[in-house]
């Protein structure tokens, strides 16, 4: 029997270890098309969609025929040179399966392209689990704005009140705040902890968050009677 309560995921940086590839990705397009990016600003933009990177590095606007050119090109780099060496963090598949033992009904929100998305949720070793998934594809506004973000909690059919998302930047606290629900941030994709200022809690990475997981706010909103969670704007890693 389901607790109606939910998780919501994101995938880069907070389940597979994969902004670094992201970034390269799209630094090595814009070099093909002989525009040079810094690193580091792309970098700073992985989290957010490719229709709001794009401007934000380039000043170029994805819908326009170099835009269309530089993201396809981007795509098949980040396919064919980056992804086989994307690892999944630890004990990723160990915290999904733990969420979905406790009856959390799971949904993915992502900014990536459907046609990447599977890819990276099958190095999870998760996958199974994570039948209910929202891309890049299917909504008209990317992270930090909040549609992926609701149309996740609407295949969930749970209330925001009801439902806590987990992520690693910026973009994804944004997104979650502006759909009116909270948000658990890990610093495995690369923001700091005071970054991801609006998050309920923040942990290193997946395994440092089941190492907490019973004093978390997941168990919280079971109604288990487990230790009270941080406030909003409290974090933790490891001690209180």
């Amino acid at each position: 029997m389901r607790n109606h309560a939910a998780v919501i995921l994101d995938v880069d940086g907070t389940l597979v270890d994969s902004n670094d590839a992201h970034a390269r990705a799209w630094v090595e397009a814009f070099a093909d098309s002989g525009i040079t990016v810094a690193f580091d600003q792309v970098r700073r933009s992985i989290g957010m969609g490719g229709d709001k990177l794009m401007p934000q590095v380039s000043g170029i606007d994805e819908p326009s025929e170099l835009g269309q050119w530089v993201a396809a090109r981007r795509a098949e780099i980040f396919r064919e040179r980056h992804l086989p060496r994307i690892k999944a963090f630890p004990r990723t598949r160990e915290l999904i399966e733990r969420l979905a033992a406790d009856g959390f009904a799971l949904a993915v929100a992502s900014s990536a392209a459907e046609e990447e998305l599977g890819p990276l949720l099958e190095l999870t070793g998760a996958s199974d689990l994570l039948g209910e998934r929202t891309s890049a594809d299917d909504v008209e506004n990317s992270k930090p704005d909040p549609d992926v973000v609701v149309a996740a909690l609407r295949r969930t059919g749970c209330a925001p009140g009801r439902t806590v998302m987990i992520g690693d930047t910026a973009y994804d606290v944004a997104a979650a705040k502006r759909a009116g629900i909270e948000i658990v941030g890990l610093e495995c994709g690369g923001w700091t902890r005071n970054a991801l200022a609006g998050a309920v809690a923040v942990y290193r990475d997946p395994g440092d968050l089941l190492n907490h997981y019973d004093r978390s706010v997941f168990r919280s909103l079971l109604g288990t009677g487990a230790r009270e969670a941080p406030g909003p704007g409290q974090s933790v890693n490891g001690t209180f």
